[in-house]
């Protein structure tokens, strides 16, 4: 019986599947860079592409839902090496955040808890423009940050907050 290479459909009864892989991958760290105050104004609408006031919006909003503590801030973005982005408040005290759908119950910092509310904005998004060539890239930002997150100290805390 002849091989058949795997490209997302479901097999059909009896054939064997090789899984391809679309890329190589690569485990080399993703670093994060500040974005300096003469790039701000064009950082967003970059990474959110025509979205980019929506996508603001909400990365403040999921943080004001998931966390009573956070009470507003100056935020600070970040480039990733991979391509991707995250937004965080610039505080000097860790937040308490909530997941009622998970149970996630915990204190993160500040960068962690921007991580978090930057792929709950993303999550969002994607979905509202579900089917779109805008959709596709901000899906792809999101997995990307999901990449950088297993570099991240508090890993393990991100991953529970968006499970």
């Amino acid at each position: 019986m002849p091989y058949h290479v795997y490209e997302g459909r479901a097999p059909r009864p009896g054939q064997k599947w090789i899984y391809k892989m679309s890329q190589a991958q690569d485990f080399s760290p993703i670093t994060s860079s500040l974005i300096t105050e003469e790039a701000r104004l064009t950082f967003l609408p970059k990474m959110f592409l025509n979205r980019f006031m929506r996508g603001e919006a909400l990365v403040y909003a999921w943080l004001s839902k998931l966390s009573p503590d956070y009470q507003g801030a100056y935020w600070d973005f970040y480039s990733l090496s991979n391509g991707s982005f995250y937004m965080a408040p610039r505080l000097d005290h860790s937040l308490h955040l909530t997941v009622g759908g998970n149970w996630f119950d915990a204190d993160l910092s500040a960068d962690a808890a921007g991580i978090v509310a930057t792929l709950y904005s993303l999550c969002q998004l994607t979905s509202e423009m579900e089917g779109t060539d805008v959709g596709d890239v901000l899906i792809e930002r999101y997995h990307s940050l999901r990449d950088f997150v297993r570099h991240h100290p508090e890993a393990d805390l991100i991953y529970a907050a968006i499970d």
